[in-house]
């Protein structure tokens, strides 16, 4: 990727090195996080409960600790202030062009734990966006794990993963969550799952229209695009069931299988509209 030209964002929140807030109550995970949290709890046998918390009583690092402050020279960090900066500018004159006005959200940098207006979250549960706040939060040492666990390296894997919860935002911004979470309150847990789906698949077509104009402007090329693609395929449903569980639960789906999910994420890139966007509408997905 050539993303050393981007406009970085302001709107990064680095709390790496500020220990861990005084919040508790249920998480509601978005995006790729529901599904770290359940190859976590399968892999190894941990109560996702654990994960979730909530841990009120946990205001800072153990006494006579401190908490490891960034590194100066920090590139991971440069690099998601480059991304999320690119997506701002994109959705900005989306919007506009729309006649709408896009409102900037907030990324959170943490390590290891934190807490947002959905609740205490430890880094098992992986990147995930809040509606309550309107901030992605992520632990950078996920990239890791889509690397070494998921067999998908590389800078626009990343930046898919980045992008894929900036659709969350865009989401909560068209209205589209809160729709989708009154409508799943109101069905079988099957059903409710199966909004789910559309919605994160949306998300992921979202990502997608954001990596069409990027490689309009020539910051991405094909290896990144395959990059983007492999990552999408790697979170898939199906995969990571077949990993832990060693057989498929369609009817379990929450994100969308490999196929479904670089399905969408392809149709993103390639129109670059968001009214391609549309899983709600789609007879099939």
């Amino acid at each position: 990727m050539r993303w050393g030209g981007m406009r970085r964002s302001e709107n990064v929140e680095d709390r790496r090195s500020a220990g861990f807030g005084r919040h508790a109550g249920p998480v509601r995970i978005g995006g790729l996080g529901l599904v770290i949290l359940l190859v976590a709890s399968l892999l190894f046998g941990i109560n996702p409960l654990e994960l979730l918390g909530p841990v009120a009583e946990m205001s800072g690092p153990a006494p006579g600790v401190e908490a490891p402050a960034p590194p100066q020279d920090d590139r991971q960090a440069d690099f998601v202030r480059a991304i999320v900066g690119d997506t701002e500018d994109t959705w900005r004159a989306l919007f506009t062009s729309g006649g709408r006005q896009y409102k900037d959200p907030t990324l959170v940098l943490f390590r290891g734990q934190v807490g947002s207006a959905c609740g205490f979250a430890s880094a098992a549960v992986g990147p995930f966006y809040c509606p309550g706040d309107q901030k992605v939060y992520l632990d950078l040492g996920f990239f890791d794990e889509l690397a070494q666990r998921f067999g998908a390296p590389g800078e626009f894997a990343r930046a898919y993963v980045i992008a894929h919860e900036i659709g969350h935002h865009v989401q909560t911004l068209l209205g589209v969550s809160e729709q989708v979470e009154r409508e799943r309150r109101r069905r079988s847990p099957e059903q409710a799952n199966a909004l789910s789906v559309r919605q994160e698949l949306q998300a992921d077509c979202f990502a997608g229209v954001w990596g069409h104009f990027a490689t309009r402007r020539s910051l991405i090329d094909a290896r990144d695009i395959e990059a983007g693609l492999r990552a999408a395929a790697a979170i898939g449903d199906d995969h990571i069931q077949r990993q832990t569980r060693g057989y498929v639960v369609p009817e379990a789906f929450t994100h969308g299988s490999s196929e479904q999910r670089v399905r969408w994420f392809r149709r993103g890139l390639e129109s670059g509209d968001v009214r391609a966007c549309d899983t709600f509408a789609a007879a099939q997905l």
